[in-house]
């Protein structure tokens, strides 16, 4: 950065409780020690993905659609949906051919409506490739294991994505039957228990499903985010900018 865009940086200043301890650090055995650290970290990160992958795909290839109840064009026209036994939960498998995947008795547990808002909930994942999401998500907490806020938004997203398809469900009026279908599948008692994740944000879904109608004004949704966008990217740039100050008058 000193090399390329030094002239243009005469308005950054050293910061030096920034710039020092990041100077020190990079420096001598501290910087091996970190860089054995961080690798380790990323490492291990890594093979768990590997095995949860494996383990996924392990399950998926373990339920042929071919030997089992298809519905085609239901609600999910194009997305194939698929009832096997050894599912316990509804879920969107594949990454790339995302497909709908029930148990066994939920079209039983469940009246038709009930049925279809599950199945919207479900469609709604698989068409925003929210495992894609996921996955590119998991790969980028192997490099940065280390920071507690990478965490935290990962659990934010996951919330999010659960209200996001459930907003969808809202749109096609079968709120109310999504929530009577959440209640009946979050009874143990049923045996066809929602899954951990659905399971978790519950009562955070639930709110909003029997909450006051929310109006989304699309226009404002997207300035705020490009000024969301702007004020993140300035805030990297200079932090960079002030830091590589510190490495030129290092030198």
């Amino acid at each position: 950065m000193d090399k390329l865009w030094a002239p243009h940086l005469g308005w950054a200043t050293p910061l030096g409780a920034i710039g020092g301890p990041i100077w020190d650090m990079t420096q001598g055995w501290m910087a091996v020690a970190l860089a054995v650290i961080w690798i380790a970290g990323a490492f291990a990160m890594f093979l768990r993905l590997i095995s949860r992958v494996r383990r996924e795909r392990e399950s998926q290839a373990s339920v042929s659609l071919g030997n089992h109840d298809v519905v085609s064009g239901l609600i999910a026209p194009g997305i194939p949906v698929s009832f096997d036994a050894r599912h316990r939960a509804p879920a969107v498998c594949g990454i790339f051919k995302p497909y709908i995947l029930l148990p066994v008795g939920i079209d039983r547990l469940l009246n038709q409506r009930e049925f279809d808002a599950v199945l919207l909930h479900e469609l709604a994942h698989a068409r925003r490739r929210d495992n894609l999401l996921r996955l590119l998500y998991e790969l980028s907490l192997c490099a940065l294991w280390f920071h507690p806020l990478v965490w935290l938004a990962g659990a934010r997203m996951a919330l999010y994505r659960e209200l996001s398809c459930d907003e969808s469900v809202i749109r096609r009026a079968h709120g109310t039957e999504l929530v009577s279908a959440l209640a009946k599948l979050a009874l143990p008692e049923r045996g066809l228990p929602l899954r951990a994740a659905a399971s978790s944000y519950l009562s955070y879904r639930l709110a909003r499903l029997v909450g006051p109608a929310q109006t989304t004004y699309r226009a404002a949704s997207l300035l705020l985010t490009s000024l969301f966008a702007i004020v993140i990217a300035a805030a990297i740039f200079q932090t960079v900018a002030h830091t590589a100050c510190c490495f030129i008058l290092k030198r």
